[in-house]
């Protein structure tokens, strides 16, 4: 039976809580690029980006596909040839679900490929635990401790028509 943990307004005041997490950490967005990892990672991207906005000056907001970097997932995906050069600049991966750390150990192969960022953090809506690799997020949405059979499913308007996070 599905039940859902995070509605609309918890969603959204995760995401104000992130991008104030954000500022201070930083002092600021300067020299920030908000990486959204495919699918769902985008536009919690794109929204943490407004929030930024809001608050600071406005960030760049790039997409990622880490298919051809995935152990799992076999893929002939080049990068596009006007993806931004990533030296220098202080990357933060966004997702919307973190568990075993694999997807985001392919998206720091594939961002370190786009040049030598001078950090790279990371930004979860849901952390839902059972770690695989040494991964941890910097930034937390909330915390859904979860057991290994169960699904997380997080629901944004853009591709969803909804905003919620359900667990089956």
């Amino acid at each position: 039976m599905a039940k859902v943990v995070m509605n609309e307004m918890e969603m959204n005041r995760a995401l104000t809580r992130l991008a104030y997490e954000i500022i201070e950490r930083n002092r600021g967005v300067e020299n920030i690029i908000l990486v959204g990892i495919e699918t769902r990672g985008v536009p919690i991207a794109k929204r943490l980006a407004a929030k930024l906005e809001q608050l600071e000056e406005a960030v760049i907001v790039e997409s990622l596909d880490i298919r051809p970097y995935r152990d799992d997932i076999k893929s002939s995906y080049q990068a596009p040839a006007d993806a931004s050069d990533f030296s220098g600049k202080k990357i933060i991966l966004v997702d919307d679900v973190l568990y075993t750390g694999r997807s985001i150990r392919a998206a720091m192969d594939a961002c370190i490929d786009r040049g030598r960022p001078s950090e790279i953090s990371l930004a979860i809506l849901i952390d839902r635990g059972h770690r695989e690799l040494p991964i941890r997020p910097d930034y937390i949405g909330k915390n859904i401790p979860t057991s290994k059979s169960e699904r997380v499913s997080v629901h944004v308007k853009e591709l969803d028509q909804v905003d919620q996070v359900i667990i089956h």
